[in-house]
């Protein structure tokens, strides 16, 4: 399953990039993260792996983040796995007249029960995606 959102943010690129490329800032978009931790490589760069632990519904779900591209203030790109999931997201930022206009594409392989939730409910993955974008404006513009 592929898709993309994009979103609209009223600040200049440089601050949008301040405050998305500072894990410290992630629980203020993404409300369902109780932790993250860096595991191996140099943090934030390409190659680096780091664990992000979520709350969903019930259950906590553990995932590990795989840097594959960064090319900042244009681009971040990352693989993120966890038990029957693969995804790759790629990040793209550009500036429009002081705004900055963040597109993020991303593919989705899954197994077992979740592939049949992406086959049968394919919106859910992309409107969980959009409310976190969503969530990351509100953030970055209350700064």
């Amino acid at each position: 399953m592929h898709y993309s959102v994009t979103v609209e943010i009223d600040l200049p690129r440089d601050r949008v990039i301040e405050l998305f490329d500072n894990p410290d800032n992630m629980p203020h978009w993404q409300p369902s993260l109780l932790s993250f931790k860096h595991l191996s490589g140099e943090a934030g760069q390409v190659g680096a792996t780091s664990e992000l632990q979520y709350q969903m519904g019930k259950r906590e779900v553990v995932m590990i983040e795989t840097i594959t591209e960064r090319n900042l203030p244009d681009t971040f790109a990352g693989t993120y796995e966890t038990k029957g999931v693969w995804n790759q997201v790629s990040n793209h930022f550009v500036e429009q007249e002081g705004k900055t206009l963040w597109t993020l594409n991303t593919v989705f392989k899954c197994t077992g029960m979740l592939r049949i939730m992406a086959w049968l409910m394919p919106g859910m993955f992309k409107k969980q995606t959009t409310a976190d974008m969503l969530r990351f404006k509100a953030f970055a513009e209350s700064q």
